[in-house]
């Protein structure tokens, strides 16, 4: 008998959250020994290398990853076909990709302004082609809410910063340690999805399938290269502009609230993404699934946005230690910043694809371009820190304009959204006015350790006050016991 969907949803949120806790217990352990071994202009050459192969892997899936998670099949041969199709399109296309890149490797590094990197760029492109060799399989097991079987495959990718990328700087210290690093993740990735997915490609291929299946991703990969351009053009900016050391300041910072964050997101967005999708006919479910999921991950960002703000000197220091305090103040903006844009617009763009209208994340993301290039261009001549608040002030456009078309398009009210969450928000802002008169006293590194587990009880008994927020605790607790026992 085939398992419910509220049963499937609810196993899949708990594979997906013992996936990301895992990597979220290794991934800072190895940024914070990294952060301490290579200089920030390590990582800002990856950064700026990234530019080039996060635009060329949009060009390869050509949105096909998000067509086997969200288009509804007739039966298993045509989905398999399909992926059939897919697979080898983006195997091929990754190659090609990577020939182009590997020829013009001199002029691509120098326009992303790092000269003489021709060979770091070619060695490091090689991802974009492994990245297609398993880019379909893991959508095949996102369509059918398999990540218990994403959890293994991504346990074993995880030994690989321990393994080979932690020795690497050790030994190497500089900005190969992790383009290497990098390339033995995709590489065990790979192997391990093959070995353990029950799909295997085979050679079958249609170009008339392969047009119908362009024709309804295109407007995917639209959305995904204007969140390409949206979360890469100040990068492409500050590395023209500025030297490495900055690049690695500013990229990092945002990197280090990504993981933290991560811990929520990376949970919830695959798994809301693949249960909207299977309830697009469906808009009562529809909605109520998605309210359900913005107050749950509300309760967890809010306050961390708040601890990120409040702490940045406490958490920078942590993860990534003295050299690299001159960004604290960007990271506790990003940090807090970050908690109202997951709330409020990340999701919105998991409405629109699961609805089947990409292009309005792309619109979404196009309207928020054109605030966003001037805003980079004049504050980067400014300096790093003028930089750093303009960057981060700019994102409440890109709010108000997803939360204007979730309403005129989605027909859910903003209004809506911010009620579902006004319990949880009032309490993050008593919350922040909590830690900043606590930072006026000036506060040692283990005084501030202590604070937080006492002032995260404080947020949680503020929101006991409440009978829905008392009541969707109690019911958090009492699965995540469940799931655990089970």
């Amino acid at each position: 008998m085939p398992e419910p969907q509220n049963d499937k949803v609810t196993t899949a949120i708990k594979w997906s959250t013992f996936t990301e806790l895992g990597a979220k217990l290794i991934a800072p352990i190895v940024s914070m020994v990294l952060a301490r071994l290579l200089a920030p202009e390590a990582f800002g050459v990856v950064s700026s290398l990234s530019i080039i192969i996060s635009f060329s892997e949009i060009i390869t899936d050509a949105g096909f990853q998000k067509f086997m998670i969200q288009h509804e099949f007739g039966n298993d041969e045509d989905l398999f076909k399909s992926a059939h199709v897919a697979f080898w399109s983006n195997f091929i296309c990754g190659w090609i990709v990577w020939l182009v890149i590997a020829l013009f490797r001199d002029i691509l590094s120098a326009w992303i302004g790092s000269p003489g990197l021709g060979c770091a760029l070619m060695v490091a492109a090689l991802a974009i082609p492994m990245t297609s060799f398993y880019s379909i399989p893991v959508a095949l097991l996102k369509r059918s809410l398999d990540f218990k079987q994403l959890f293994k495959i991504r346990m074993v990718g995880l030994s690989v910063p321990l393994l080979v990328t932690l020795p690497l700087a050790f030994l190497l210290r500089n900005y190969w340690a992790l383009v290497i690093g990098t390339l033995a993740y995709h590489v065990v990735t790979a192997i391990t999805l093959i070995l353990h997915s029950q799909w295997r490609p085979s050679f079958y291929f249609s170009w008339e399938r392969l047009r119908e299946m362009f024709s309804f991703s295109m407007w995917s990969v639209f959305e995904s290269l204007s969140i390409w351009l949206t979360g890469y053009v100040d990068l492409f900016i500050v590395a023209t502009a500025l030297d490495q050391s900055y690049l690695g300041l500013y990229k990092t910072s945002t990197m280090v609230v990504g993981q933290i964050m991560g811990v929520v997101t990376s949970i919830t967005t695959p798994v809301l993404f693949s249960a909207l999708s299977r309830l697009q006919r469906n808009r009562v479910e529809f909605q109520k699934l998605f309210f359900h999921f913005q107050k749950v991950v509300a309760l967890f960002v809010m306050p961390m946005g708040v601890f990120l703000y409040g702490y940045h000197d406490w958490v920078t220091w942590l993860f990534l230690g003295e050299q690299w305090m001159s960004a604290s103040m960007f990271l506790g903006l990003w940090g807090l910043s970050s908690a109202v844009m997951i709330v409020f617009a990340h999701y919105a763009s998991e409405l629109y694809r699961s609805l089947g209208k990409p292009r309005l994340s792309a619109l979404a993301q196009w309207m928020h371009i054109v605030f966003l290039w001037p805003v980079v261009w004049w504050a980067v001549r400014e300096g790093f820190e003028t930089l750093c608040v303009a960057r981060t002030f700019v994102r409440l456009q890109a709010i108000l304009v997803n939360l204007f078309l979730v309403w005129y398009v989605v027909k859910i009210s903003p209004c809506r959204m911010i009620k579902n969450v006004l319990v949880i928000l009032g309490a993050s802002l008593v919350l922040l006015a909590g830690v900043l008169l606590f930072q006026q006293t000036h506060p040692t590194f283990w005084m501030e350790t202590i604070s937080i587990p006492m002032f995260a009880l404080f947020f949680v008994g503020l929101l006991m006050f409440s009978p829905r927020e008392r009541v969707l605790l109690s019911e958090l607790m009492r699965c995540l016991v469940q799931r655990l026992r089970s």
